[in-house]
């Protein structure tokens, strides 16, 4: 008999999560991590150009350099987890990025910001594969569990995190802004002592000497050739955040306050869902019938974004909101194959290494999505998005296809054979 429904689910999953003690520790500190981040990326745009004097230009600049720092934080940290226990690394991580955010307050200027948004922008995505590590550590063979329960976690405390600030944002002195930082200082605090409450846990063996026969994940074509699939297999982020938004306010006559319903609608469906769909989905079977899915959804909400136009207000908001349902799912069946399938082509002996690479998709898409949003999809209408949804359609069905070829593999020296399912 189910008993797991929705929120349910996910309470009952957070007070016996895989790993006992210790996943129940680190899930508290992501959820105050990823509250401070939301915060954070609520208020940056806006503190830079009030409080710091920046114009757009030099904002954008800035967010888009420091995202190309970011790109470096995934492989920095799996390669340093090869070596070092994950706990360490990620306190080290959260202070790093406190004395980051502690400083913006006293500087001004682009090139005095650029290397502290830098550091955040890395430190975030090196602490996110970290974690990632330490679930495959922690969760064993309930990894995909693990992971389900911790992007609710991270969903709830973005929004709580935004809710936060908007507080300040309503204020919008100077010192309100200040009062944010410290907010965001302040979840560093709190999640690295929470990490420091874990058991210790030291690298395998295998961590400590030079990389296994295989040449690590630089030289493996294959986990490569996923990774750069994987790429444009994460833009449903950049079109809930930039394409939906855009799309509303210059092609459609819907209101512009149905903006924030989009990330409402998904956080909400998130939480409730997240759990449900990797227990449907599980190991690395479950996360091959979940690729196209994954493409299939995102061609469905591409084919009606452009109806949104054609229509007044009402028909407008409705199919607006449709896309955002579906582009949400998509994202479910991102989450169960991307994370899994990251861990079981990678070979055991040298997983922190291969993960650290696989890491580095979500971040390269967070720089280029985007402007290929902005300059290529919407540039060329609704055509564009057709196009957009047809291209990662047949890239999810090609993903398929490889990593199935290679799951069925013998496994290369040093690798451990990867199960038909978690």
């Amino acid at each position: 008999m189910r008993r797991r429904r929705g929120g349910a689910g996910l309470l009952a999953g957070l007070r016996r999560p895989p790993g006992g003690r210790d996943a129940r520790l680190m899930l508290c500190g992501q959820f105050l991590d990823r509250a401070g981040t939301g915060v954070w990326a609520a208020a940056a745009v806006l503190y830079f150009t009030f409080v710091t004097g920046l114009d757009g230009g030099q904002v954008g600049l800035l967010l888009g350099a420091a995202g190309v720092a970011g790109i470096a934080g995934s492989p920095v940290g799996g390669r340093l987890a090869q070596r070092f226990p994950v706990r360490t690394l990620l306190i080290w991580c959260h202070t790093l990025r406190l004395g980051a955010v502690l400083a913006l307050p006293a500087l001004h200027g682009f090139w005095a910001l650029l290397p502290a948004v830098a550091v955040i922008c890395a430190g975030d995505r090196t602490a996110k594969t970290l974690e990632m590590i330490f679930a495959t550590e922690a969760a064993g063979d309930r990894r995909a569990v693990y992971q389900a329960l911790s992007r609710s976690v991270a969903n709830a405390a973005y929004g709580a995190g935004a809710g936060v600030a908007a507080i300040g944002l309503a204020v919008g002195t100077v010192g309100a802004y200040h009062a944010l930082i410290l907010a965001d200082a302040a979840s560093f605090v709190a999640a690295a002592v929470l990490v420091a409450w874990t058991s210790a846990r030291r690298p395998p063996a295998a961590r400590v000497h030079r990389q296994a026969r295989g040449g690590g994940p630089w030289r493996d074509r294959g986990y490569l050739l996923f990774v750069l699939l994987d790429i444009p297999l994460t833009l449903d982020g950049a079109v809930l955040d930039v394409g939906l938004p855009l799309w509303l306010v210059h092609r459609t006559d819907a209101p512009h306050a149905l903006v924030p319903a989009f990330l409402v609608l998904n956080t909400v469906l998130v939480v409730l869902l997240q759990l449900r769909v990797t227990a449907r989905f599980p190991g690395p079977d479950g996360a091959l019938r979940a690729l196209p899915r994954y493409g299939l959804l995102i061609a469905l909400a591409c084919l009606l974004l452009p109806l949104s136009g054609a229509g007044g207000a009402w028909p407008a908001s409705v199919l607006l909101l449709a896309c955002t349902a579906l582009i949400t799912l998509a994202e479910l069946m991102r989450s169960v194959s991307s994370w899994e399938l990251a861990v079981c082509l990678a070979p055991e002996r040298e997983r922190p290494a291969y993960l650290g690479v696989a890491g580095m998709s979500q971040s390269i898409e967070k720089s280029v999505g985007p402007p290929v949003l902005t300059s290529g999809v919407m540039a060329a209408g609704p055509a564009g998005w057709v196009v957009l949804g047809a291209g990662i359609l047949g890239l999810s069905l090609l993903q398929r296809r490889l990593c199935a070829h290679r799951l069925a593999s013998p496994p290369v020296p040093g690798a451990a054979p990867v199960p038909a399912a978690s």
